[in-house]
């Protein structure tokens, strides 16, 4: 890490907080004055008051100025980010101990006064943070970055800003959209201004627009998205020039609201990943050089240990990607969503989960690779229950195994044969593990396990058996979808290869036949007090005076030091944040090797880069842009945003973006230019890269509970 640029006087004036969030995937809460069951809402506030968070706190009530609805909410496909507004709000409030009070208002237009004169605390209702808003009120983090949208029939022509000349776009006068296009008018003469009620909504108007009673409007892309979800008669004809932030609205002067809704927003913003779904085969895998792995958090496949990521499939995949020149992405999915289910609709490329190759799965769109390993099925029961030894002694028994599993079919398949046993199902999220320990507890009677992950269960705990096997060894083997057979020939070639050779020996021995290895992997997998770090409760005591992920900068610190507070650099960096002595200097720090002064020095730094980044964008891309000025220097990816723009590239979008030019400063054709000269730019590319597939790792693991 290096620091190339004077503090100066920068850390007494930090600039404040305000950062672009990354569009969200809303969820839909149906109804209008009631938009959910247990929402408390009301058309008119209890009390009028214009405290800060304080008084907020000690009353128990957020109030949230909404926007009432004027028209029946659309049946839900993907969502509608008025909606998300409500399940965010409330989430924030259940975190902070407050009741979230709903006060509707008729329309948009009344919303800034109401909040102005005390009627509520914040605004929600999809607000884009107009200079001439910002004028009158202060914004929160951005909840999206959208684009306004030129909105209009299907069966239009229109395609650019010239053909506008004669049309009308409706719009309401108090929307952000209304300025807008009196600026693009100055442009284009001849473009018509129509006003439209106040008490239309957005997606109302561009009904209208579908319907032909009204020519044209303006809408946000989110908006425009999701409306495409279930109408095809309307389309967006062309973007506007900028892109504009949608936030929540506070009062003047509410700095302790803001600073707390600051920080829920990007703790939750920087946990959630962008998927955007694509069913590619191999050939398009290798121009995005990246294969997404949908993948189970378990010991038997991938998960996280002292800062590392491990697991058999983890490290096979891996051995696949470099292969074929591609990186990894680990895909775990979240409650209730299902492997096979994500892979079929393009949130991932390949399957890589100890699954066993079933007819039913076949028969739904996937294929199967050959076998890279093959195990038994086993009766999980209690210890003491050593006379379960036959089939026989399975009647009347009750099985709890996951409907999707395959364990389900040999169960379904002893019952045909006679066996009167009862199955249960098993929510999906609970893997495997969870549910020996049900067993073990008596929560559930039995169940089947694949031997392999039976006998790591069996290595740190003693209140349970494999009663027998059911049936022949079954093959485990990764899938795909049906519609990639070059990606499904590429694994067979490679299983093929290693299949028992010396690298597959390796990692299965590591995984499954070295007891004390195991023993160890389980036994930090399962005492969880431990967290992730030695140095986590200083970790969040400092990224929380800061205002950054405490999970991220653990991240951070093992990228940087392996948890070493001795650690130093070919640079002389030192310490757990690997500080320069001369920035440490700077910032007032004399001994970084102390773990406490360390971490101190290295957020002060943190906190230091990112105010060399413009507020206002988007959070996350933010944020990898401070790791990368971390490592490498602020005004080296100063450069390479230059240089984004020069290429055709987005320079305030880090990934596929800014890296992709940040590459390119190593070579002397594009360093000559940069006014910070060469880089040794792979190292903060995969520096920031590594951070972010660990940072997701402990997420995954962690998820809100140690916010």
């Amino acid at each position: 890490m290096s620091a190339e640029d004077t503090l100066g006087d920068s850390r007494q004036h930090r600039r404040p907080f305000p950062w672009r969030l990354l569009l969200l995937l809303p969820i839909l809460v149906t109804g209008c004055d009631k938009p959910d069951g247990n929402l408390i809402g009301t058309a008119e506030p209890p009390f009028i008051e214009a405290g800060d968070l304080p008084e907020i706190t000690a009353r128990g009530q957020l109030r949230v100025l909404y926007p009432r609805r004027n028209v029946t909410p659309s049946l839900p496909r993907k969502g509608h980010s008025l909606d998300f507004e409500i399940d965010l709000v409330r989430s924030y409030a259940e975190q902070s101990g407050l009741e979230p009070l709903f006060i509707y208002v008729d329309s948009r237009k009344g919303l800034i006064p109401a909040l102005l004169e005390g009627k509520g605390d914040l605004i929600a209702g999809n607000l884009t943070a107009t200079e001439e808003r910002r004028r009158q009120v202060d914004f929160t983090v951005p909840l999206t970055v959208v684009r306004e949208q030129i909105v209009t029939r299907k069966s239009d022509t229109i395609e650019r800003a010239e053909q506008l000349a004669g049309r009308k776009v409706a719009l309401r006068r108090s929307s952000s959209y209304w300025a807008s296009i009196q600026e693009l008018r100055e442009r284009h003469p001849g473009i018509e201004l129509v006003e439209v009620p106040e008490n239309l909504d957005t997606e109302e108007i561009v009904h209208r627009v579908a319907e032909n009673d009204l020519d044209l409007t303006v809408a946000d892309s989110n908006l425009v998205a999701a409306i495409l979800e279930y109408r095809d008669d309307v389309r967006p004809a062309f973007d506007l020039p900028h892109e504009r932030a949608i936030a929540w609205a506070i009062r003047p002067g509410s700095t302790e609201l803001r600073r707390s809704l600051n920080r829920f927003l990007t703790r939750s913003q920087l946990s959630q990943r962008e998927s955007r779904p694509y069913r590619d085969d191999l050939a398009e895998i290798k121009e995005r050089r990246v294969i997404r792995v949908l993948t189970r958090n378990s010991a038997a496949t991938y998960f996280l240990w002292r800062g590392e990521l491990m697991g058999f499939e983890y490290e096979l995949t891996r051995a696949f990607a470099a292969r074929h020149g591609l990186r990894v992405e680990m895909i775990v999915p979240r409650n209730g969503e299902n492997l096979l289910d994500l892979l079929r609709d393009g949130s991932g490329d390949i399957v890589a989960a100890a699954l066993t190759p079933t007819q039913e799965r076949i028969d739904h769109g996937v294929r199967f690779s050959q076998p890279y390993n093959f195990v038994s099925q086993v009766v999980v029961a209690r210890s003491y229950e050593t006379e379960l030894n036959d089939v026989e002694a399975l009647a009347g028994r009750t099985f709890h195994v996951r409907r999707n599993s395959s364990y389900w079919q040999t169960l379904r398949e002893l019952q045909k044969d006679g066996v009167p046993l009862v199955i249960k199902i098993a929510p999906e999220e609970e893997e495997t593990e969870d549910i020996i320990a049900k067993v073990a507890s008596s929560e559930y009677d039995l169940t089947l396990a694949d031997s392999n992950i039976l006998g790591i269960e069996l290595t740190w705990q003693d209140d349970i058996i494999g009663a027998f096997p059911i049936g022949q060894s079954v093959a485990q083997s990764w899938a795909v979808r049906e519609s990639s057979p070059e990606l499904l020939e590429a694994t067979n070639e490679f299983i093929k290869k290693e299949y028992r050779g010396l690298f597959y020996n390796v990692v299965y021995e590591r995984y499954f036949r070295d007891p004390d290895g195991i023993r160890t992997l389980v036994e930090h997998r399962y005492e969880r007090t431990r967290g992730l770090s030695p140095y986590d409760d200083l970790v969040r005591k400092y990224a929380g005076q800061y205002d950054f992920d405490w999970r991220l900068i653990v991240s951070q610190m093992y990228q940087e030091s392996r948890f070493d507070p001795r650690a130093r650099s070919f640079a002389g960096a030192q310490g757990l944040m690997q500080v320069l002595p001369r920035t440490a200097a700077e910032l007032g720090f004399n001994d970084v090797e102390d773990p406490e002064s360390g971490i101190h020095a290295g957020l002060t730094y943190m906190d230091w880069v990112r105010d060399r980044f413009e507020p206002d964008l988007p959070v996350t891309d933010r944020m990898w842009f401070t790791l990368a000025g971390y490592n490498a220097g602020p005004g080296h990816v100063r450069d390479a945003r230059r240089l984004a723009t020069q290429q055709g590239l987005n320079p305030n979008r880090w990934f596929d973006n800014v890296e992709k030019s940040m590459l390119l400063l190593s070579r002397r054709q594009y360093a000559q230019d940069a006014p910070h000269g060469y880089c040794r730019c792979r190292e903060p590319v995969e520096y920031v890269r590594q951070i972010r597939e660990r940072y997701n790792a402990y997420v995954d693991r962690l998820g809100d509970r140690y916010f």
